[in-house]
């Protein structure tokens, strides 16, 4: 019988919780299990196994990040767009680095279709549709924008900035600066 008050969302935001704190890598089925103090047993009736419970932390930092990316973009273009939905992803990583590596986790296909991963590219095509690309050049700057931003903050993360002058703010900035100068001035194929 499933011990009272465990139910698969209480152990994803556990598992989210744990994962924040020791590294995605290293959250288990084991590692809950003693988190919410219970034998692993227990669990097996709520998540299949650890990588059950790494897709369901998964799916919700991509739904976190992509209600954070909404709100943050509400009424917004342009730079000012593009530089909301950058700080999003830099700030949930700074407040949540396992959650943020979770968002990176690998999905089956059918997963990944369901997944908040989708609204993420829809948000940054609505974005771009303020710089007036066109396929496939839109596919190339969403791209472009993930692998900065993700490249950026895993670099920031794991201190590669923090040896050297300038300030890293002062670089996330122009580093945005220079994106919005490229999507204004996409060069042709």
């Amino acid at each position: 019988m499933a011990r009272a008050g465990l139910t698969p969302q209480r152990l994803t935001r556990v598992g989210a919780e744990l994962a924040d704190e020791v590294g995605f890598d290293h959250v288990t089925v084991s590692e809950l299990a003693r988190r919410v103090d219970v034998k692993v047993a227990s669990l097996y009736s709520h998540l299949r196994n650890s990588h059950d419970l790494r897709t369901r932390i998964a799916l919700l930092a991509l739904e976190e990040l992509a209600d954070r990316a909404a709100d943050a973009l509400a009424g917004r273009s342009g730079k000012d767009a593009l530089t909301a939905l950058a700080n999003v992803y830099r700030d949930y990583a700074r407040e949540h680095p396992g959650r943020y590596t979770a968002a990176q986790f690998r999905l089956d296909p059918d997963t990944a279709a369901a997944s908040a991963g989708a609204r993420h590219a829809q948000m940054t095509r609505a974005i771009l549709r303020g710089y007036d690309l066109t396929e496939p050049d839109q596919t190339h700057a969403v791209r472009l924008l993930g692998s900065v931003f993700h490249g950026y903050v895993s670099l920031e993360m794991g201190g590669g900035f923090s040896h050297s002058a300038p300030d890293t703010q002062q670089t996330w900035s122009r580093t945005l600066d220079a994106l919005d100068a490229l999507l204004r001035n996409w060069p042709p194929p």
